[in-house]
Parts: C-alpha cells; sequence; structure tokens
C-alpha cells in the first residue's frame, strides 16, 4: 500500500478530488432549476419553497468550524466519502418524498455533505502539492467547481420534464455514487502512506483560534466582502433566478436554464480575471470589491426599473454580471490568508465562509415572503411586479455590506499601519 500510495499521481488524486467538489456543486443546484417543479409537487407557496434552500445553506454555514476540526482529525478521504455519502443520501430522498418535511430533511443531508466537500479538496491540494502552486489550484477548485451547475441546469430540465421528478434525482443520486466510487478507489489524504491525520486541537485551542482571527480587522474585511459580493447571484442560482426568468420574465424553461448556464460559463472566464486583479493590485481589493457590488446592484436596477419584461439582451447581461460575484466573494478568503499567520487560516476561513451564506440565507427568505405578499389573492404564479419588488430587498443587503466594508478596510489599513513591521504580506485593500 505504501508503495502504492507513493506512486500515486498528484493530478490523478486532485483530479478525483475536484470531480467531488463538481458532484457537489450540482448537487448543491440542482433545486435552483427545479423550483417551479417543486412548488406544484409539493403543492406549496414561496415562503415555504424558500425554506429548501434556507435548510441547506444554513446547514452548510453552521458546519463550516465543525468541519474544519473534522478534517484535521479524520482527513480529506473520509469526509469526502462521507459527504458524497449523505448528498446521494439527500437526493434519493428528494427523489421519493412528497411531504415537505422529508423534502427539507433531503436538503439539509445535501448542504452537510456539501459543507465537507471543498475544503477537504483544499487540503489535498495542501498535502499532494507545492506552496508555490496552491494559490492556483485553489482558485482553480473554486472555478472548476462551478460546472457542476452547468450539469445541474439544462441536463437537469431537460430530464425532469422528460422522465419526471423521481427518475430525475435518482439520476442525481447515481451520478453522485459514480464519483463517491472514484474517491474511495483513487484519493488518499497524502503521498505519504504512513503519515497519521493529525490529532484535533482541543476546544480551548479552537476557542482562542477563532477568538484572534475575529479580532484580526482583515478578518471581518474578509467576512463582510463575502457577504456584500456573494449573495446576490448565489440566490439567484440556487433558488430565485428560474422563476423569476421563467414565471416572471415568461422565458421557457430551456431558454431559462440556458441562461444560468451561461452565468456558469462566464464565472469560469472571470474568476481567472479577479485573481489576477487582486495578484497585482494586493491594495486595491477591496476596489474590486465595490466596482463588482456597483455592477451587479446597477444592473438589476435596470432590470428592475424596465416597463414590462426585460429584453434578452439586457437578461444575458444580468447573468453575467452576476457571474462575477462568486470569484469576487473569494476575494473575501484572500484578506483571510493575508491578515492571519498559518496556524490560523482554518479558522479565518470558516468564519469569512459564514458571510456570504448568511446573507443567501436572510434574501432567500426575504424573497419568498415578499413574493406572498405581492402575489394577488388567487392567482398561483408571481406576477412580475411581485418579483420587483422581492428582488429590490437586495438593495438593503449591499447597503448594510458596503457600510461595513468600509468600516473594516480603514480599520484593516490602520491595523497594517501598526504592524507594518511584523505582516510580511499587504493585509490592507
Amino acid at each position: 500500500m505504501s508503495a502504492a500510495v507513493a506512486r500515486r499521481p498528484a493530478v490523478l488524486v486532485y483530479a478525483v478530488a475536484l470531480t467531488a467538489y463538481v458532484a457537489a456543486v450540482f448537487h448543491r443546484s440542482s433545486l435552483g432549476v427545479t423550483g417551479v417543479d417543486a412548488a406544484e409537487r409539493f403543492h406549496i407557496n414561496a415562503s415555504a419553497l424558500a425554506t429548501f434552500s434556507v435548510a441547506q445553506l444554513a446547514v452548510y454555514a453552521a458546519m463550516q468550524v465543525p468541519v474544519g476540526v473534522l478534517l484535521d482529525r479524520f482527513g480529506s478521504r473520509r469526509l469526502l466519502l462521507t459527504g458524497g455519502a449523505l448528498m446521494v443520501a439527500g437526493q434519493l430522498c428528494f427523489a421519493v418524498a412528497t411531504d415537505v418535511r422529508l423534502a427539507v430533511a433531503a436538503r439539509v443531508l445535501v448542504g452537510l455533505g456539501d459543507a465537507m466537500t471543498f475544503i477537504s479538496v483544499l487540503r489535498i491540494v495542501a498535502f499532494w502539492f507545492p506552496g508555490r502552486r496552491n494559490p492556483l489550484l485553489v482558485q482553480l477548485t473554486g472555478t472548476v467547481g462551478q460546472l457542476g451547475a452547468v450539469l445541474g441546469a439544462v441536463p437537469l430540465v431537460a430530464l425532469l420534464h422528460h422522465a419526471s421528478w423521481t427518475p430525475a434525482f435518482l439520476t442525481a443520486a447515481a451520478l453522485g455514487t459514480t464519483v463517491l466510487l472514484l474517491v474511495l478507489v483513487a484519493v488518499r489524504d497524502t503521498p505519504h502512506a504512513g503519515l497519521a491525520a493529525a490529532v484535533a486541537p482541543d476546544l480551548a485551542t479552537v476557542r482562542r483560534r477563532l477568538a484572534a482571527a475575529w479580532a484580526q480587522p482583515g478578518t471581518r474585511l474578509g467576512l463582510w466582502t463575502h457577504f456584500v459580493t456573494q449573495f446576490s447571484g448565489s440566490v439567484f442560482a440556487l433558488l430565485w433566478g428560474y422563476p423569476f426568468l421563467v414565471q416572471g420574465q415568461g422565458l421557457s424553461p430551456t431558454a431559462a436554464a440556458s441562461l444560468l448556464t451561461l452565468m456558469t460559463v462566464a464565472t469560469l472566464a472571470c474568476g481567472p480575471v479577479v485573481a489576477h486583479l487582486c495578484a497585482r493590485h494586493p491594495f486595491r481589493r477591496s476596489v474590486v470589491v465595490f466596482a463588482i457590488t456597483a455592477a451587479t446592484a446597477g444592473v438589476w436596477a435596470v432590470v428592475l426599473a424596465w416597463p414590462g419584461r426585460a429584453p434578452h439582451w439586457l437578461l444575458v447581461t444580468l447573468v453575467v454580471v452576476l457571474a462575477v460575484n462568486g470569484p469576487g466573494s473569494v476575494i473575501g478568503f484572500d484578506y483571510a490568508r493575508t491578515s492571519n499567520p498559518v496556524h490560523r487560516i482554518g479558522s479565518a476561513t470558516g468564519i469569512v465562509n459564514v458571510g456570504g451564506f448568511v446573507a443567501s440565507i436572510a434574501l432567500v427568505l426575504a424573497v419568498g415572503v415578499v413574493l406572498d405578499l405581492a402575489t394577488p389573492a388567487g392567482r398561483s404564479t408571481p406576477p412580475l411586479d411581485a418579483f420587483r419588488w422581492a428582488f429590490a430587498v437586495q438593495y438593503l443587503l449591499w447597503g448594510f455590506g458596503a457600510v461595513q466594508v468600509l468600516r473594516y478596510r480603514n480599520a484593516a489599513r490602520r491595523r497594517y499601519a501598526a504592524d507594518r513591521v511584523a505582516v510580511p504580506v499587504p493585509a490592507a485593500a
């Protein structure tokens, strides 16, 4: 076994681990294009439908710090296998569910498994590749992983409409099972078979690291960066974009799914550009954050104010701008990396990752509630005006998040000026 592991190519291990993350994004995104069908299947309104995504996102956000501790104790392979099994179980439950409670439990399982995947792949990168290649591979992981959303768009919609609900999600579970078997065969935690997983730090140590990471203004700058840049694109892709395009804008299911696919493809193209800008101009990262936020809010303003249904070119512009949200949110992790010592990176990253998902949960719930309130009595689907009021809630989150980014950018710059000699890498924006 030892020699076999030593000879195992790092690229093979990483490729299979990356495939596991692609599958996780597919499972995560599968609700986004099936929201309309889910509302009909479970006979629920928009607020109740929102609980599906809220359950999934809340579990994902809540598990970030615990998963980091488990990862240190058990290693990437075990967590990838456990996470994959949980997501397969969730899709199986979702396939057969006719009761809302079982459906929500299914999304909880998906969120729990999803929470274990990305961070496990990053640990694979750290152990199998030299440090100089880590930044590129981390960006590659986050970007290529979005291909899972492509699988969760047009192909899943086509399967759903041709084979019905249960076969579609059973197929999703089968895909997850196949990836699970690949992980079982190909992935190992390190190139050295005899290297045991590190002992998990005790609770007191975890608390001290979290407190120290939180006390660092750069960590909180990362959290609010993640908050203000991620939620609009995330909520659009995960739940409310598809109903908005189909019910509000009158597009066919295939056309709506195609726009969501375009959004994912644009994300793949934008990721390296954002990474390059941040690497070239580390003291101007907040300028990129504000530019992405302003562009997103501006395009949404045009879409929501357009008289009647928006033209196709404007909807294309919207999804392309939303595509930059994901790469923009990764800037938050860069703040965590450059503001904390190595032994606190995990704690700081967990804190940052909570920001965008808390904002997404708030928006998912708010859109659902506003849609129900703004939909005329007796009407089965929300009108375009209801969607306009619902998506206008985003401006409250953008305003609050932008103020916090500005606040902690200034605090981080003051801390950097005070600790300039002790900090080898620029920590401010």
